[in-house]
């Protein structure tokens, strides 16, 4: 097992960050993970994945039974830390301050007195290359640097340090009014280390643009812990931004296992086709244009080219080469190996992906986004290799590595792509071949309605030939493929309460019946829970929905973080943390629970919000 108070529950954490990188900091004050100078780049704190001595950055109080509490700044992403001793009381505030400069990272963590005296420490274990390589660290008068190889942090404070076992440690005391700034920044080895700014002025600067961010936030309903909750989730996804391209992550870790002590750990810090859509539709209901319209660019850099080529996910800035191997010095979260970098599934055939792309692209244009006319042009690129290939097998939404099969949800999502592109036509006066659409898209109903329905249970199935069941088959309805009251819906519904639904929450897909090429179990997929309650409200059902929508908010943590999944036996999150597809699934159901027209009414009827 891991040492040193590792691993710690994911609800541990809280998520800082600028819009290139994030950092995960700790209740006990430790920041344990932290990617420099971006998401995708190795890691410099890595005892999330192993223990203290991957690296870390601990400022706590020295009386081990200090009185911890925190929460973020209302509106904002700076994570305030109080602490509480017996002989007075201190506050720890960490944040990322905005940079223009792609390579500029800053994290700064600034202690203040409140009352009294607190005793502080101090460590700092910096390990670069995913907690590899020890720096080489030299004392200076204004902390330390260290480098290795390419990277190079400066730790600036007036606080003395010392250094012993390559660990840089100090002791300090904060009194009452007093303020003891501490910021790491980051440079590449070869260039000269950059001017660290007056911190108290950097966190009311952080502060401000937060707040003003988070008040653009479009909301119908009461001000209340719904509203809260969506802003929190807002805020998160702003952090999974990366600024320069207008890519959204789908978490900023790797390697959290979805089962502790399992081999289903897999590198999230890419951007997925598969949530583009839904990512669309919470952005624009809560009224970021901006970001959609960012989000909808990346989509378009991304895909460019041809397209055979098309991927299921992409890096930040749009690379499609995301070689998948083994870091074999780490020992894992929970003793959970392998820990991989890069993500193999990047190379599978999705067709789903082909839909996601043309609906989010129709949806954009619906909501009035700046009209391109290289869109429209992208979408018949792609509509035509899909008419050939609509009918291939594939490994589906969840990137099964088992054997290829028909999954339903990938046949549901060809006929989205033809039947937004028929729609482009009809709403906005689009040229494009719409008789053939029109017979493709009847074609690929039938196929569906034929091959991926069980008519003795009255149920879709996750694949043709098969009988499991799966999450996706929610979105039947959202889609617009047949309405929410269809006999056939609702049989659907209904069957995957009885067989997904685990502890109140709903698995992706049942695993007894799923050849997914891996060992073990997983935890219930929060988003596809989300799902389900939108579902609920599609029917009509709101007390249900409501009930589902209360359970998940339940399963945040104290400051409304979710992760992708969520172990009902242990009551704990698993797997990568924040978890992006949770948090849109938070935003659009509490769209749909406010809103008469929400996101999923809105995707039926191919309609987007207008500003």
């Amino acid at each position: 097992m891991q040492a040193n108070g590792y691993p710690k529950p994911l609800e541990d954490y809280g998520l800082i960050g600028n819009m290139l990188s994030a950092a995960l900091v700790a209740r006990d004050g430790s920041i344990d993970w932290l990617c420099l100078p971006h998401f995708n780049s190795p890691a410099c704190f890595a005892a999330l994945l192993g223990d203290a001595s991957h690296g870390r950055w601990r400022i706590s109080a020295a009386e081990p039974q200090a009185r911890i509490t925190r929460r973020y700044v209302p509106d904002t992403a700076v994570l305030e830390t109080r602490i509480e001793t017996a002989t007075g009381v201190a506050v720890v505030h960490d944040f990322m301050p905005l940079s223009e400069d792609e390579e500029k990272v800053d994290v700064v963590r600034v202690v203040r007195g409140l009352r009294g005296t607190v005793d502080m420490s101090m460590e700092l274990v910096l390990r670069f290359n995913y907690g590899q390589a020890v720096p080489w660290v030299r004392r200076r008068d204004y902390g330390l640097s260290a480098i290795a190889g390419p990277d190079a942090v400066e730790l600036h404070t007036p606080v003395p340090l010392d250094g012993h076992d390559m660990v840089s440690t100090a002791e300090f005391s904060v009194c009452a009014d007093e303020v003891v700034p501490f910021t790491l920044s980051y440079h590449r080895s070869h260039k000269t280390p950059h001017f660290v700014a007056d911190r108290m002025e950097s966190l009311e600067r952080t502060v401000s643009w937060w707040q003003q961010w988070a008040h653009r936030c479009r909301w119908e309903g009461p001000d209340g812990p719904r509203r809260q909750a969506v802003v929190r989730s807002l805020i998160t996804l702003k952090l999974l931004t990366f600024s320069p391209t207008g890519g959204i992550v789908a978490a900023p870790t790797t390697s959290l296992p979805e089962e502790l002590g399992g081999e289903r750990n897999w590198d999230y810090r890419y951007c997925w086709l598969r949530d583009s859509s839904l990512t669309l539709y919470a952005l624009l209901n809560a009224g970021y244009r901006e970001e959609a319209e960012a989000w909808r660019q990346w989509l378009l850099r991304a895909a460019a080219g041809h397209p055979d080529q098309l991927h299921i996910m992409y890096g930040i800035a749009g690379e499609r080469w995301l070689p998948e191997h083994d870091v074999p010095w780490l020992p894992g979260y929970a003793d959970s190996k392998p820990v991989r970098v890069g993500n193999g599934a990047a190379g599978q055939i999705q067709l789903d992906v082909y839909g996601e792309l043309i609906e989010t692209l129709h949806a954009a244009r619906a909501a009035g986004l700046a009209p391109l006319a290289e869109a429209w042009r992208l979408q018949n690129v792609f509509l035509k290799p899909l008419e050939k290939i609509w009918d291939s097998l594939d490994h589906g939404i969840w990137e099964v590595r088992g054997p290829k099969q028909a999954f339903t949800h990938s046949r549901l999502m060809c006929w989205v792509a033809f039947d937004r592109a028929i729609k482009s036509c009809e709403q906005f006066g689009l040229r494009g071949p719409v008789a053939r659409w029109r017979a493709l898209r009847e074609r690929i109903r039938d196929d569906i309605l034929t091959h991926g329905f069980d008519a003795r249970r009255n149920t879709f199935v996750q694949y043709y030939g098969g009988d499991g069941l799966d999450a996706s088959l929610l979105l039947i309805p959202q889609v617009g493929f047949l309405p929410p009251d269809d006999p056939r819906v609702q049989g659907t519904v209904a069957a995957i309460e009885g067989e997904l639904l685990q502890g109140g929450l709903l698995r992706r897909y049942s695993m007894a019946k799923t050849d997914d090429g891996l060992a073990g179990e997983e935890g219930a997929f929060l988003a596809c829970s989300f799902w389900l309650a939108d579902a609920y409200a599609m029917q009509g059902r709101l007390d249900d929905a409501n009930a589902m929508f209360e359970s998940l908010l339940g399963r945040r943590n104290d400051l409304g973080l979710l992760a992708e999944e969520y172990d009902v036996a242990r009551r704990r999150l698993v797997g990568n943390y924040p978890q992006g597809f949770s948090h849109i699934g938070l935003v659009n159901t509490a769209y749909n629970l406010t809103q008469a027209e929400g996101p999923a009414k809105q995707r039926a009827s191919r309609e987007a919000p207008q500003e």
